[in-house]
């Protein structure tokens, strides 16, 4: 049997900092509303009257949220520089070094830097944040990507 005053003490020190934390839960509004927690847990068939495991539930939810969007952006912002790389290496570089001149000359900015400020989140990108986390997500096809596009609908195979 182990008898050591610090591990007791560790343990106590662990039950008082939970405690703590699962107190601090009554105070804080998570961004996931208690009730929509409660209607997922109900769904599943979890019932809990504990209001501060429904807020650790949504704590847990909005963190796992935030960390599916965050690796989707990095996916996004690493697909759309091999855009630009793409579209760089394709220009002939001694007219695209002309015209920057050019423009530099002016006081104005690379054009293909200004266009690629905006990023633009894909299902890809999301799909493949997700399957990071194990959840692998099947989207419908567009209609006008669907490989049957202009076959007879007659001699499709559904």
């Amino acid at each position: 049997m182990n008898h050591n005053p610090q591990s007791s003490d560790g343990k106590h020190d662990d039950d008082s900092a939970l405690s703590d934390f699962l107190a601090s839960l009554m105070d804080y509004a998570p961004t996931i509303p208690d009730e929509l927690v409660e209607h997922y847990l109900a769904k599943s068939g979890f019932q809990c009257p504990d209001v501060r495991l429904i807020r650790l539930i949504a704590v847990a939810t909005q963190k796992f949220v935030a960390e599916v969007a965050s690796d989707a952006l990095q996916h996004c912002k690493a697909r759309q520089a091999a855009v630009v790389k793409d579209k760089r290496e394709k220009q002939q570089k001694v007219i695209y070094l002309c015209l920057l001149s050019f423009l530099i000359s002016f006081g104005l900015s690379d054009p293909l830097l200004e266009q690629d400020k905006r990023l633009i989140l894909t299902m890809d990108d999301l799909s493949k944040s997700l399957r990071e986390y194990g959840v692998n997500v099947k989207h419908q096809e567009y209609f006008a990507d669907s490989p049957s596009t202009g076959i007879d609908p007659a001699s499709r195979e559904e």
